[in-house]
């Protein structure tokens, strides 16, 4: 699948095609030669290392926008998607929704748009997703897989609120085997527009990751589409990982067609929604507080969209599980009627 290049109307010089089954690195290295050209337009900042690494910010200092949060998205699922805004409705008022779709899921969020990388150097700390995971396969999810990159040159996604510096690159490039000059990262931190947007729009991805860590066969997935309404840009970062998870554990929706049995599916089905967390209900950021600002102090289940059908093809059932929340999401994202 050739990746998509329309951001918001934003149209850039297309690359070379490229031949032969191209790796997830390759295809998002396409999709970053695009950015580059359309850098302005985007109202991103490109930075030309002394290493020869490109740093491409999307919202550290430079301003970002709507389209750069789209070209952001699609660069962490390798291409392999369709990602668009779409017009809907939230408590009650109009509301915009991040709706991705794709035909690989499993290639787009698993292998690529997860951020299963905790990048840390010396004070630097972000978190990776992208393509470059499966070139440095640092993951045990890859082995589980049997996929690894042996990737000519790498491209990664960083959640940060700073930019990356030489030690940075360098570790990165040595993880994923390549030299420094032909590795990009492009960074945004979670209190953007950019960055807020690409957080959401892994509905689909935090479905995938909550069947596999559930040792659901992930292979029977063969199509995905998911929405989660697009979380206001918040003061901090703090604020903006509550609006984003948010977006997600209460107003995200995901649907997939799958294949196999349906008894597999109504076993596992009421464990996937967000809701089968005793966590749940809440906003995110009073969750967070309550474990002591510590990710893994809060109970795996709830990291899941709201909301999730299977659409089983080969027998024609159809199987719907949890719901929204949208109380929870207004007053996550102060919304005041």
């Amino acid at each position: 699948m050739r990746p998509r290049r329309d951001w918001l109307g934003v149209h850039s010089q297309m690359s070379q095609p490229i031949e032969n089954e191209p790796v997830l690195n390759e295809l998002a290295w396409a999709l970053v030669e695009d950015i580059v050209v359309a850098a302005d337009d985007l109202r991103v900042e490109v930075h030309e290392l002394s290493s020869g690494a490109r740093v491409i910010d999307f919202g550290v200092d430079a301003p970002g926008s709507l389209a750069a949060g789209i070209a952001l998205s699609e660069v962490c699922m390798a291409g392999l998607s369709e990602i668009e805004l779409q017009q809907g409705t939230l408590n009650g008022i109009g509301w915009p929704l991040v709706v991705v779709s794709t035909d690989d899921p499993l290639e787009a969020c698993l292998l690529s748009q997860y951020a299963g990388w905790a990048v840390q150097v010396g004070k630097f700390f972000g978190m990776g997703s992208g393509p470059m995971r499966a070139a440095a396969c640092e993951e045990e999810l890859f082995s589980q897989f049997d996929y690894r990159e042996e990737a000519e040159r790498a491209v990664g996604v960083l959640e940060c609120g700073k930019l990356p510096g030489d030690e940075v690159i360098t570790m990165i490039a040595e993880k994923c085997g390549v030299t420094p000059n032909n590795l990009t990262l492009l960074v945004a931190p979670t209190a953007s527009v950019a960055g807020s947007f690409q957080v959401v729009a892994r509905s689909v991805e935090t479905c995938l990751h909550k069947l596999h860590e559930l040792e659901f066969d992930t292979t029977r997935i063969q199509s995905a589409v998911g929405s989660a309404p697009f979380a206001p840009v918040a003061a901090d970062d703090l604020a903006g990982i509550g609006r984003t998870n948010d977006a997600i554990l209460y107003g995200g929706r995901v649907h997939l067609w799958v294949t196999g049995d349906d008894e597999s599916l109504a076993a596992i089905g009421p464990k996937v929604p967000s809701s089968a967390s005793d966590a749940y209900g809440e906003p995110f950021v009073t969750i967070f507080e309550q474990a002591g600002h510590d990710f893994y102090a809060i109970d795996k289940l709830l990291f899941s969209p709201a909301e999730v059908v299977f659409q089983n093809i080969d027998t024609g059932s159809v199987h719907v599980f949890g719901g929204t929340k949208e109380d929870v999401i207004a007053k996550s994202f102060g919304i005041a009627r």
